[in-house]
């Protein structure tokens, strides 16, 4: 219980307002976009300033409560859910600026709270480039994304968050003052606490500054749609285009289900008849090697079966495709009361028969599976449209989804490309890791968080 002199230390030191202790307010912050069982936290945190975020861990550390930090809430794995016993959600959505963007050195330097597509768009302005994309960039925070190494649609030839962060500041779990990494391109001083820091989820320490790498623009790019009768078809096309050594800017790929529950959300023209379709991008430094590549890709997609592929004649029609595959997840979401979002990932070889499984245990347990993706990086989303409601329906939904995990580990893949691991996919961890490898992750938390108040339970459990 939160004592009536520490709520009032709260309060000194954050405002009143910034403290949330009303049982509306708590309930807000007790979930994410993960479908797992809310829990409610004791008391919420919003600091606006460094000294403030400091002194609110030490403080919870010296009263021995259990702290998750949570940017927007958008993450899918239950990272941000509280801990079960006397739990505080720490907010960083109050430190959000933007402190420093170097156009001679190609670095930002951010707070936590800083939404990504803002960023990205400030970047933009500057004539330079931040290319992770999540999902969720429209409300996802920076902080949000490097405590989930999150990816995005233009990973397969740009990488994903941890490619971009050169150092993190950050506080330790008594209120102290990490530094980590730094502002030159070359930096080997210490262990890399930096890379630690990214998908940690908040298990280490407490993000106060981040610094990200920028790069120089494409000056060239070239957006398509390929249309397929077969998703085999298509997902051959994917491990084809990878095989003849081009790696397109995107390579999206999103079945039938998904097709018609997009066009009908947002009205962009897609083949509702296609049993699958690839939205593909190239893009570089110079527009005649762009055009060069994009003429390969469509022969490589009619060479696969492609029944036709459609070219985006101008930006306008370009940031239509894009826009309509960014809804895909919302799209399907209108469909059913419930919807589980999950993140198998593959080597890129196997996408052909990682949707195959997908497809298949679809059918098995007679679910409507709705599969989309960054099918070029091998990361594919199924989407069960379901009713949490449905007590027999939901237990189906459960036997899928350890199936599918199933079967990415045997292909060689991974429980997750970019959604973390959390809470909701711990139970697997040891069947792509090792006991030992658990172990040892759990003796660096235990270095680092004696107390395991450090969003306790997530990961590595404990």
């Amino acid at each position: 219980m939160i004592s009536p002199a520490l709520l009032k230390e709260f309060q000194s030191l954050l405002g009143k307002d910034n403290v949330m202790d009303s049982e509306a307010d708590r309930h807000a912050y007790s979930y994410d976009a993960a479908v797992l069982d809310a829990v409610v936290p004791e008391l919420v945190l919003k600091p606006t300033n460094s000294e403030q975020l400091g002194r609110t861990v030490a403080l919870c550390n010296e009263n021995g409560l259990p702290m998750t930090v949570r940017g927007a809430g958008t993450n899918l794995s239950g990272g941000t859910i509280p801990t079960k016993e006397h739990g505080i959600v720490i907010l960083t959505n109050g430190l959000n600026k933007i402190l420093e963007i170097n156009e001679q050195d190609l670095y930002a330097v951010v707070e936590p709270g800083v939404v990504t597509a803002k960023f990205a768009a400030e970047v933009a302005k500057r004539g330079l480039f931040y290319p992770p994309d999540p999902g969720s960039q429209a409300v996802s925070t920076l902080g949000g994304n490097v405590a989930e190494n999150a990816g995005g649609l233009r990973g397969l030839k740009y990488g994903v968050t941890k490619d971009y962060v050169m150092g993190v500041n950050f506080w330790n779990v008594e209120g102290e003052y990490v530094k980590s990494g730094g502002k030159t391109v070359k930096c080997v001083t210490g262990l890399n606490i930096a890379q630690l820091m990214v998908g940690s989820e908040g298990t280490l320490g407490v993000y106060d500054q981040i610094i990200l790498k920028l790069v120089p623009p494409p000056v060239a790019s070239k957006a398509m749609l390929a249309e397929y009768d077969d998703i085999n078809k298509a997902s051959e096309t994917v491990a084809a285009i990878i095989a003849n050594k081009i790696v397109p800017c995107t390579l999206e790929f999103l079945d039938n289900a998904t097709i018609r529950y997009v066009e009908d959300f947002t009205k962009a023209g897609l083949p509702c008849d296609a049993a699958a379709i690839l939205l593909i991008e190239v893009d570089g430094g110079h527009q005649a090697l762009v055009d060069d590549d994009a003429a390969k890709v469509v022969e490589i997609c009619k060479k696969n079966g492609a029944l036709q592929v459609q070219m985006a004649k101008d930006a306008a029609e370009k940031h239509k495709l894009w826009e309509a595959r960014r809804n895909a997840l919302p799209a399907l979401a209108r469909a059913r009361p419930t919807t589980v979002l999950e993140d198998a990932t593959v080597p890129r070889s196997q996408v052909p028969a990682m949707i195959k499984a997908i497809n298949d245990i679809a059918e098995k347990y007679k679910l409507h599976i709705g599969t989309f993706g960054h099918a070029g990086d091998g990361n594919l989303h199924p989407t069960i449209l379901t009713d949490r409601r449905d007590k027999a329906e939901f237990a189906r939904v459960e036997q899928a989804i350890d199936e599918i995990f199933d079967v990415a580990l045997k292909l060689d893949g991974t429980l997750s490309g970019e959604h973390g691991i959390g809470i909701a996919k711990a139970k697997w961890l040891e069947k792509e890791t090792s006991k030992a490898t658990i172990l040892y992750s759990r003796q660096l938390k235990k270095a680092v968080d004696p107390k395991y108040l450090l969003n306790p339970g997530k990961i590595i459990g404990g």
